[in-house]
């Protein structure tokens, strides 16, 4: 039993990953902006997460020096809000099918930045060594031929009231039919937006050493995204109708990332 609690766990995780893609798909098929729905994601996760951190941590505050604050800055555009906004885009680009597949990639980039930056030893002569290489070789193997090879579409929600409000919405460009280019295209952006998700989780550790208060951690770096993701939003889109969200897919799509 003790062995299948992590296991569970893991499963779970997935889970609520699954649906995250899900539903940001959803979103973006129906016309709203990605770099629109990073800001609301980032932006509701920080007032929803700051004053908790305070709370829970507010006898234990550490000092926030020039060094570390620039530190959180760098990292929360790379590893947060450019990670988002490529994902975004090559969601757009794919399906969440894609999404979630290129998603498995994230422990093979992840290994190869954490040796890159000597973090980690990879000894080949070894059993270990040997085994991560198997792994390296599968996971880059099937992203490959997912990235290869789109099949056939399966629409199950084309015509959900539910989902996408009047049925019209269906018949809107966004959620058009993709060319093999582009599906390759999106692929490619999807496995950038998990380099950096990678290379964020790589450099926090270092990060975090100075600044050792895990939750106000968090709620730097999502505060710090949600200002990076604004200026970034505006620059690309000013229509106020695309920043309402309204009671429909785009704001369950958002409260469901945040809650996540």
């Amino acid at each position: 039993m003790a062995l299948s609690k992590p296991i569970l766990v893991v499963f779970f995780i997935q889970t609520l990953y699954t649906g995250m893609f899900l539903l940001s798909k959803a979103a973006f098929n129906v016309g709203m902006n990605n770099f629109i729905f990073t800001f609301y994601r980032q932006a509701l996760a920080t007032i929803f997460l700051a004053p908790i951190a305070i709370f829970l941590e507010r006898n234990k505050i550490p000092p926030l020096s020039f060094k570390t604050f620039w530190q959180i800055f760098a990292m929360s555009l790379f590893g947060i809000t450019l990670s988002l906004d490529l994902y975004g885009i090559g969601l757009t680009y794919t399906s969440a099918t894609m999404g979630a597949a290129t998603t498995n990639c994230l422990p093979v980039i992840t290994f190869f930045l954490a040796v890159l930056f000597r973090l980690e030893i990879w000894k080949l002569k070894t059993a270990s060594g040997i085994a991560k290489l198997v792994g390296v070789v599968i996971c880059l193997g099937g992203a490959t031929t997912l990235a290869l090879y789109k099949g056939p579409s399966i629409k199950l929600f084309s015509h959900s009231h539910l989902l996408f409000g009047h049925p019209s919405v269906s018949q809107q460009p966004h959620n058009r039919v993709h060319s093999s280019h582009t599906w390759i295209k999106g692929v490619f952006i999807l496995l950038s937006g998990n380099t950096f998700w990678a290379l964020w989780l790589v450099m926090q550790a270092r990060i975090m050493k100075g600044y050792p208060s895990k939750l106000l951690f968090t709620a730097l770096s999502c505060f710090f995204s949600s200002i990076q993701s604004f200026a970034l939003a505006i620059l690309v889109e000013r229509r106020p109708s695309q920043w309402m969200l309204g009671w429909n897919i785009r704001l369950v799509a958002v409260a469901y990332c945040v809650i996540k």
